[in-house]
């Protein structure tokens, strides 16, 4: 929206009106993973929300053009060479679920390759890198401890936050290599783990809560992962989500969002030669 442009609708509820796809189409599912399930499954790691992984949101992309946008390659070139395609935050989940499932440090690093490959098969124009996840309330719950060594100075988990780190790092790596076999294409990285210090900086200097989810119940970060938003009874909302960065304890709020794609926006849009 900052962007100038409305929310995009869901592929899956498209009613066939031109008025649908004049901005785009999302084909994002909520849980969902880089790798297809039956991959993650080769490594013991369950995929518990959804086997909508990437290879299925890019098969329903290409039904859409081929079905609404153009017939032939070479109509697809005209009509797409000023098209923005964003792979979103894809690849957290695969990382959330080995994590969560009792991976090893060891054994996450070697899904990297994986992962990023995955993306960028899918890559176009706009590829994010992956938050700081040792920031956020349902890692620092899990993993709470007493070792103050554990923390950095922005009190997140240093190894989790070391972790997305490498992974950006390869995936950045790829992108590059990518670029340069595709010279014609733009390819952007979208560093969210840099918005999101940035997020944490203005929270600071605002005095926003950056320890606590706004909806949630129980510990030091508001969170419990048997008692999460939404699940029912006695699962309280802040009065003032404006004055949090954590919505859920996993998604940050509507403010903290909206402060992250103002930093984006700025470095990302002068990468992407576009013309208003």
């Amino acid at each position: 929206m900052a962007a100038g442009l409305p929310l995009l609708p869901p592929y899956k509820k498209l009613d066939g009106t031109a008025d649908d796809v004049e901005h785009g189409v999302n084909f994002a599912v909520a849980g969902s993973t880089a790798l297809p399930s039956r991959v993650l499954a080769a490594r013991n790691i369950y995929s518990p929300v959804t086997n909508t992984s990437l290879n299925v949101q890019l098969d329903w992309m290409f039904t859409h053009l081929r079905s609404n946008i153009c017939i032939h390659h070479k109509d697809c070139v005209e009509k797409l060479q000023n098209a923005l395609f964003m792979v979103g935050e894809i690849g957290g989940n695969d990382y959330n679920y080995a994590i969560f499932q009792g991976k090893t440090m060891e054994e996450l690093r070697s899904m990297v390759p994986d992962v990023v490959a995955t993306i960028i098969y899918a890559a176009r124009s706009g590829d994010p890198g992956n938050f700081p996840i040792g920031c956020l309330p349902i890692y620092k719950t899990a993993f709470q401890t007493n070792i103050s060594a554990a923390y950095d100075k922005k009190q997140c988990l240093k190894n989790l936050n070391e972790f997305a780190k490498y992974h950006n790092e390869e995936l950045q790596k790829a992108i590059h290599k990518l670029q340069q076999d595709k010279p014609n294409a733009v390819v952007v990285y979208g560093d969210y783990y840099k918005a999101y210090q940035f997020l944490l900086k203005v929270a600071t200097s605002q005095g926003f809560e950056r320890e606590k989810a706004c909806c949630g119940t129980g510990g030091k970060y508001n969170f419990n992962m048997t008692r999460m938003c939404g699940s029912g009874a006695n699962v309280g909302v802040c009065s003032n989500p404006k004055r949090y960065m954590s919505w859920d304890g996993v998604h940050l709020t509507q403010q903290g969002y909206k402060i992250m794609a103002a930093w984006l926006l700025k470095n990302i849009f002068p990468q992407l030669h576009c013309h208003f």
